[in-house]
């Protein structure tokens, strides 16, 4: 033999587009149309209107590609988990040579397996009261320190991190990293959330984020674990659960304190933006000058009033001096027209009666001089030149008593010439 291929066995060189087409040919002319079922599994819907999943069983797994044109016929939205039937033709995606089911038609089958372990674990754990309203705590408005558990390779973690960032940039975040898919998943989530609780306990974070990005019911089966639903209970500090997109719910969403629809979602949940907070700042000390401006003036306004109803001791004494030589001066004036009319009739008289005439001047004189006395006595002065002094406070009031004073207090004397400025070192009481 020398070597040389047999040309009757050698097979066919094919360029790769071309065996594509010709095994897309192949499953079109002898197994299309086909039916099939399956429960749908990593089901997107991109803006296209286009609808991508894979069916799959225990057996094997299929990805499906339904178009716009038969997705907008659907009277429901098919989710992961769904047990469904569905016709198409089988055919060969070209650019990744991928086997393909192109759906022309879908309906329900029931739910798949995924979906009812799910449903029953939700079931149970909310008649047990893990979800009860009552049980969960408000977000602290501002949080001290923020703990995070999610995956140090996962998207979630940059998003929250940016989030956090982008808002509250001073306060420090405790990241407690842990597996968020596979089968030791569950069990490092409760170790790390463990760990972050020992943290609050010790007053060094006030909330809990526990996030991953989206995925399959499988995918994100780890958070549907019962441990990690009681661990999720058991945070001592309110506890924010972002996983997934907002279609996606897991049991650990309902045990959480609140459920986020993204991880990013969860962060600006627990993050209030810093220039928020100065403006609210900004806008309360506004608010409390206007009103103790408003408090102020007004009572400056009713200190003016007192002011001007009592106004100051020496003015007071102007007053009552004014007073006096008023009174004076028209008691004079009377005295002399009653002496000019007395004049008047004794010029007209005889002069038997000038003893008489005399008798009454001298009478209406002595009541001159006792009048002038009776006013010399109503003056403040005369009190004030006896060694007196009238005692104001700075307000302008009367201090008759060594109780009304307080050392270090400043005082008025009013004397007889002039006034003094005081200073009270200590009262004594007598």
């Amino acid at each position: 033999m020398n070597g040389a291929a047999d040309p009757v066995s050698a097979p066919r060189i094919w360029q790769v587009g071309a065996l594509c087409r010709a095994v897309a040919d192949f499953l079109d002319a002898r197994l299309n149309p086909v039916a099939v079922r399956g429960e749908i599994s990593g089901c997107s819907r991109p803006s296209s209107g286009h609808l991508y999943f894979s069916l799959k069983d225990p057996q094997g797994q299929l990805r499906c590609a339904m178009f716009r044109r038969a997705a907008g016929l659907l009277d429901f939205v098919p989710r992961d988990g769904d047990l469904v039937e569905v016709q198409g033709r089988l055919t060969v995606y070209e650019p990744r040579g991928d086997l393909q089911l192109v759906v022309e038609s879908l309906r329900r089958a029931g739910q798949g397996a995924w979906y009812e372990r799910f449903a029953q674990m939700k079931a149970r754990l909310e008649a047990e009261g893990l979800f009860d309203a009552a049980r969960k705590r408000p977000l602290p408005a501002m949080p001290r320190a923020i703990g995070l558990v999610t995956s140090t390779g996962a998207a979630a973690l940059h998003d929250v991190a940016t989030a956090l960032g982008r808002r509250v940039p001073h306060i420090p975040v405790v990241l407690a990293p842990a597996p968020v898919q596979g089968p030791q998943a569950a069990g490092e989530l409760v170790r790390a959330l463990e760990s972050l609780y020992r943290e609050a306990e010790s007053g060094r974070i006030d909330v809990i984020l526990l996030v991953r990005g989206g995925g399959s019911i499988e995918d994100l089966w780890s958070f549907n674990e019962e441990a990690v639903a009681r661990a999720v209970v058991r945070s001592p500090v309110p506890l924010v659960c972002g996983v997934g997109h907002e279609t996606d719910f897991t049991i650990a969403d309902f045990c959480a304190d609140l459920r986020a629809p993204t991880p990013t979602a969860a962060a600006e949940l627990v993050s209030r933006p810093r220039a928020e907070l100065l403006n609210t700042l900004q806008a309360v000390d506004e608010r409390l000058r206007s009103v103790i401006q408003r408090r102020l003036d007004t009572a400056a306004q009713r200190l003016d009033g007192a002011a001007a109803r009592l106004g100051r001791p020496s003015t007071r004494l102007g007053q009552q001096q004014r007073t006096v030589a008023q009174l004076g001066d028209r008691l004079q004036h009377a005295v002399r027209m009653r002496l000019e009319r007395a004049r008047s009739e004794l010029a007209g008289k005889e002069t038997g009666r000038a003893a008489a005439l005399a008798r009454c001047l001298q009478r209406q004189h002595d009541l001159l001089n006792r009048a002038g006395l009776r006013l010399q006595l109503l003056d403040p002065k005369l009190v004030l030149q006896r060694g007196y002094a009238l005692l104001t406070d700075e307000q302008g009031h009367v201090v008759s008593r060594a109780g009304q004073t307080r050392p270090g207090q400043a005082l008025r004397a009013t004397l007889a010439e002039g006034e003094v400025d005081l200073t009270v070192s200590r009262p004594r009481l007598l």
